[in-house]
């Protein structure tokens, strides 16, 4: 890994401006827990909206097509507009950006929470998802400007943290907040909480974030907004919702319509970097090989993450029975060991470099295998509580790849290209979890059957884990890609 003085170096012409540091010279981080806490909110919303599902069905009578598009309905909002929310943050100020973002998050949440009806949910679902898009891909370019040296690399380790957090607790959050049923709001609950949070953060943000843009002020650039925006979303659409169909001809054919359309946005990007036109994204972000071989380890190592979420869902509250708050409080376990991992994970990153995310890939990898013959053992019978130790092994894997994974990739962007840089690296995770529970739904619901039975989802759930250790070991190796400059000297 990069020596202090290389990070600072590398991070000259990103010295934070006057009012992020204290009369101490030490980073003021004030900051830093204000965005996160804008992420937190917004990429909770992801995992969160799957507990209310038998709500929405018995309180607003929602058909399974709509308890879909629910979901869908964010995650394909969310992964189209990452790369433009970024972008936009480059041009006009991340700061702004992060804003504007939050409130339309924080209102979009609040129409989620009083929709009448269904239409009315979904709606708001894709505002939702849209809004977020451009609050996630600020944040680490406000890290990134604001934050240089040993700084930066524990601001990139808490985005990791927060980052996990919401996904490993999701769960367990949205079943302790329906279960609650403040005000007999039930499953509006999730939604509604998210309003006095965005509301204090949009109050903190001009206090202590400071404001950031990229050198000059170029038009966006429209064509690859529309290109990346189809070519994205014509990927996620059937990847979310093709399984559930039955995979009909519409999901093929915009699977094969996302080629041409991701091509030509590539293409338009190189051609307007060529000219100096200010691209969406800049093709130079990928001569960095930290940065394009990190983005594609992202890529499969959140296909294998967020797909072991849905697996352990389903096995407990399908196949065992629990509900989702009983299914939530077996979460802790995991993020007990995604807690320690990510703690210990700066310490292993500074002597080892690249190598910690090796070492945390084949943990999750052994830790999934360890699952695997847990649940195989105790077919439809016996205490869940025996998966107890091999979810600790399995979260203290993933904080070991998740907290260092940023620094690692990032620390070579140059500032100018900071927010768009993210949007990239957040676009190949949400891309990532879209691929994954496409992947690992096929291979549980193949094995399981029609029929759901403690015995089938068992197998099924050893199935999927197995298949998700298979791509954490090729994360594994597709970490040996990253440049040695990225390793300890």
């Amino acid at each position: 890994m990069t020596t202090e003085a290389e990070l600072t170096g590398s991070a000259a012409s990103a010295a934070p401006p006057p009012d992020i540091e204290e009369a101490a010279g030490k980073p003021a981080w004030g900051a830093l827990w204000v965005v996160l806490a804008g992420l937190f909110i917004a990429n909770v919303d992801f995992f969160i909206v799957n507990v209310a599902i038998p709500s929405l069905q018995q309180n607003m009578h929602a058909t399974s097509a709509e308890i879909q598009l629910v979901a869908a309905t964010f995650n394909i909002g969310l992964s189209a507009m990452l790369i433009t929310g970024g972008r936009l943050g480059d041009l006009y100020g991340r700061r702004k950006v992060f804003s504007i973002g939050l409130a339309l998050f924080t209102l979009s949440s609040l129409a989620c929470g009083i929709a009448p009806n269904m239409t009315e949910l979904i709606v708001a679902r894709a505002v939702q998802g849209a809004a977020a898009a451009l609050v996630i891909p600020q944040v680490l370019g406000i890290l990134t400007t604001a934050y240089a040296g040993k700084a930066r690399v524990a601001a990139f380790n808490a985005y990791g943290i927060t980052m996990g957090a919401s996904a490993v607790f999701g769960q367990l959050i949205g079943g302790l907040l329906i279960k609650a049923d403040v005000f007999g709001w039930d499953w509006r609950t999730i939604f509604l909480i998210n309003a006095p949070i965005g509301a204090v953060v949009l109050l903190l943000t001009p206090k202590v974030v400071p404001e950031s843009r990229a050198e000059g002020h170029t038009g966006l650039d429209w064509t690859g907004v529309i290109l990346v925006t189809a070519g994205l979303a014509a990927v996620v659409l059937p990847l979310v919702e093709g399984r559930e169909q039955g995979w009909p001809t519409w999901t093929w054919e915009c699977l094969v319509a996302a080629v041409p359309l991701l091509a030509a946005f590539w293409w338009t990007q190189r051609r307007k970097a060529a000219r100096d036109k200010s691209p969406l994204v800049h093709p130079s972000l990928f001569e960095d090989r930290a940065f394009g071989v990190g983005v594609v380890s992202l890529l499969v190592f959140f296909a294998a993450m967020a797909s072991f979420f849905l697996v352990l869902a389903l096995y407990l509250q399908e196949g065992r029975g629990l509900s989702a708050l009983e299914s939530g409080l077996l979460f802790i376990p995991l993020g007990l060991g995604f807690f320690i991992g990510s703690a210990q994970s700066p310490k292993v990153a500074a002597k080892l470099g690249r190598q910690v995310l090796t070492i945390g890939a084949l943990l999750q990898a052994v830790g999934n295998v360890a699952l695997a013959a847990t649940a195989w053992e105790l077919g439809g019978s016996g205490s869940v509580a025996w998966c107890i130790p091999a979810m600790v092994l399995a979260g203290f894997g993933m904080g070991f790849v998740v907290a260092p994974l940023a620094s690692l990739v990032l620390e070579g962007v140059a500032p100018h290209h900071a927010a768009a840089a993210s949007g990239v690296f957040s676009t190949a995770q949400e891309m990532g979890n879209a691929v994954g529970i496409a992947v690992i739904g096929v291979v549980f619901f193949g094995v399981a059957g029609h029929k759901v039975t403690p015995h089938s989802y068992s197998h099924a759930f050893g199935a999927g884990l197995l298949v998700q250790a298979a791509i954490c070991v090729a994360v594994a190796l597709l970490v040996q890609l990253l440049p040695r400059k990225a390793e300890a000297s």
